[in-house]
């Protein structure tokens, strides 16, 4: 094993922001002896549903688990199929094979890198249960779409907005529109618990069977039991799953939620930079931004024209990383992936958007704590590197 130290990106791809007063407010709660689920979760669970426009939300571990969740509660079981985008992280999809149903992967439209409604279509049959549209780095999916395709077929819709707090879809907040929604609170998303998730429906139904899985099939809230208001009598109504969220994690959540507008300007004012300094670079292609939603900008990816390059992408990312710059890319899709080429027949060939997107795409920093000068610096140094690199 190498002992050699890990590379520090003058300036890194991500840096979580979190404050004094979400630290005193986790500082408060250790010294409240309640740690685990209570009144800290109510509460943002309350402050949540009121931001996104839902009737309900259900905080939890993680956007995993809560895709797990949402997936248990509109009855998806072994012989199912979902259908999901292939140009997402292993989440999405691995909770439909956790539950022995199939994930069916859908291709990317080239503008958006969105789910394509025309192939979503396609892959419909007499055994799909439900789609899971991603939001993909923030920029709505075509809902109007999906939901018509979705209501045609009899489907439901759950959506992975992981990436997409705050963003708007025409005049909807996303968090309001579909069956259920998942949001992630992991470090690096646009707000944090550190590890964290959140479910939000307008169907009461279907928010009791979520809060009834989230902690093992408990008929009460379990934090009751042992309040003054509570009793020590529970029961069991299902095989239910430890997913719960911690008072702790929920007690940052609530002052990252009342940032989240702040957050978000200082994102989309970092996006704006990016994009005007790129729009005489023919060799870098910046996102496409769809003039009716509100783009939550969880990430700023850009296209290299490889055509134009002596370079390919994983050079030019090398070339960023020796220059300074911290850099990901999001994703390779699931379908190159081992487990959905051996298990489920796959060929990079089946789906040929996000095949050649991948080739293609690098993830810049974007995040609250960069500074102008920092902006700068990114900015320049791509170009830069096309530059060198014209053929």
């Amino acid at each position: 094993m190498s002992t050699a130290p890990l590379k520090q990106y003058q300036i890194p791809f991500f840096v979580p922001c979190v404050g004094e007063e979400e630290i005193a407010s986790v500082v408060e709660t250790l010294r409240s002896g309640w740690l685990t689920t209570g009144p800290k979760v109510r509460q943002f669970q309350e402050l949540f549903a009121e931001r996104v426009g839902a009737d309900h939300a259900m905080a939890v571990s993680s956007c995993t688990a809560a895709l797990h969740l949402a997936l248990e509660a509109i009855g998806v079981t072994t012989g199912d199929e979902v259908l999901v985008p292939s140009l997402t992280f292993a989440s999405t999809s691995e909770v439909v094979i956790h539950l022995g149903a199939t994930p069916v992967l859908v291709d990317s439209r080239p503008d958006t890198f969105n789910m394509d409604p025309a192939d979503l279509e396609k892959k419909i049959t007499d055994r799909t249960k439900a789609v899971i549209p991603v939001h993909y780095a923030g920029q709505p999916c075509d809902m109007d779409a999906i939901a018509d395709v979705a209501k045609r077929h009899g489907i439901r819709v759950i959506e992975d907005a992981a990436h997409a707090l705050p963003a708007r879809y025409r005049d909807r907040t996303i968090g309001s529109i579909s069956d259920l929604t998942c949001f992630s609170f992991y470090a690096n998303k646009t707000i944090t618990t550190g590890e964290g998730g959140m479910v939000t429906t307008n169907d009461p139904e279907l928010a009791d069977r979520v809060r009834l899985m989230s902690l093992h099939g408990i008929s009460k809230d379990a934090w009751k039991r042992f309040s003054a208001e509570g009793k020590w009598y529970y029961e069991i109504e299902a095989p239910g799953y430890k997913y719960n969220m911690t008072d702790i994690a929920a007690a940052l959540g609530i002052h990252q939620l009342a940032r989240c507008d702040e957050f978000y300007e200082r994102r989309k004012t970092i996006a704006e930079r990016y994009t005007a300094a790129f729009a005489d670079v023919p060799e870098i292609v910046t996102p496409t931004v769809e003039a009716h939603s509100q783009h939550a900008w969880h990430l700023y990816v850009i296209q290299v024209d490889i055509d134009r390059l002596r370079i390919d992408r994983n050079e030019f990312i090398r070339s960023l990383n020796e220059r300074g710059i911290g850099t990901s890319v999001h994703y390779t899709p699931l379908h190159m992936h081992p487990l959905y080429r051996e298990r489920f027949g796959y060929s990079p060939e089946d789906l040929p958007v996000a095949a050649a997107l991948y080739d293609r795409i690098i993830s810049l920093p974007i995040h609250p704590k960069m500074s102008d000068e920092d902006i700068e610096n990114v900015a320049s140094t791509a170009i830069r590197i096309a530059e060198e690199n014209r053929r």
